[in-house]
């Protein structure tokens, strides 16, 4: 009986036992996210997590409004995650204003460092780690591409969300890119759709050549725009997803983002185990792709050079 009581009282012990919930803090929709999604929870998958049994998962979608983020914020704060996961720098930064002391998991931030979430790569400090979108020479080798498509160009045009605190860092490596290169830069800013006319026009009346288009929630969610205008205005674009080439744009070269997110998982298990985020080093991304449109790259008069379409990832034909 009282054997048969204790078993009883230790199982009844073990379904009430809490469950660790992690939040998950998104700028874009759940549609345009739901990749990135999936490879996070695929990430815990693989170390064993599955949702509901040992785990509780709470993403959170912004939908493309940075202004929703604090709320959003606010919310999982007041589930009383165990760690918050924030995707890009909007919501990274919302996440180090409004979380408190809750651990975060930042994934795809340009420079960490620079813009004041953690005080260095090797040794974070505080409650926050995770993994870079940038590495040194990205900005860079975009900006080498291009030149190699259009056989030399002297002006290039940078497509930036100024919202976007990363681009700072962004803008500062491709002008010290462009210096080695020999290309002028011609800074375009888009906070938004209405931006956009604007700013296209403003790289014709500057003569631009080519287009650079940095990594942004806000551009992303609005790339058949983006791509629409490129193509109206004859402008070669680099971009940094893939989902760009997709749509139609011309080249795209940058970190592939599904592993970044996949990877998330193993900083989740890790404060979950008690390691605190201070002692976690960031990370930086270790996969590149390269989408190449040749369709596109026709109805611009232009031949992609053997040797990139060689290092393609995806040729579009």
């Amino acid at each position: 009986m009282f054997s048969s009581a204790l078993l009883s009282a230790s199982l009844a012990a073990a379904q009430t036992k809490r469950l660790p919930r992690v939040g998950y803090l998104f700028s874009f929709t759940a549609e345009e996210g739901r990749h990135l999604w999936e490879a996070c929870r695929a990430g815990l998958r693989d170390l064993g997590y599955e949702e509901g049994r040992n785990i509780l998962l709470e993403p959170r979608w912004a939908g493309g409004r940075h202004e929703r983020l604090p709320a959003l914020v606010a919310e999982l704060t007041k589930l009383k995650v165990d760690v918050i996961v924030s995707a890009a720098t909007p919501a990274s930064i919302a996440a180090k204003t409004g979380a408190g002391t809750i651990p975060i998991v930042i994934v795809a931030v340009a420079d960490p460092v620079r813009i004041g979430l953690v005080a260095s790569f090797a040794r974070p400090g505080g409650n926050m780690t995770g993994i870079s979108l940038l590495t040194p020479e990205l900005s860079g080798r975009r900006l080498q591409l291009m030149t190699e498509i259009l056989s030399r160009p002297t002006r290039i045009a940078i497509l930036a969300n100024p919202v976007n605190v990363s681009h700072a860092v962004f803008l500062d490596e491709s002008l010290a890119a462009a210096r080695q290169i020999g290309v002028q830069i011609q800074a375009l800013n888009a906070r938004d759709a209405g931006d956009l006319e604007r700013a296209f026009l403003e790289a014709t009346k500057g003569n631009a050549e080519a287009l650079v288009v940095f990594d942004d929630p806000v551009i992303w969610s609005l790339r058949k725009q983006v791509v629409a205008l490129a193509s109206k205005a004859r402008l070669p674009a680099m971009y940094g997803y893939s989902e760009f080439v997709d749509e139609g744009g011309l080249i795209s070269y940058g970190p592939h983002r599904p592993d970044l997110y996949r990877r998330t998982a193993s900083y989740v298990d890790r404060i979950l185990k008690g390691t605190a985020p201070a002692e976690l080093p960031i990370e930086r991304p270790s996969r590149f792709e390269l989408y190449v449109n040749v369709k596109t790259a026709k109805s611009l008069g232009l031949a992609i050079p053997r040797s990139i379409l060689a290092n393609a990832d995806r040729v579009i034909e």
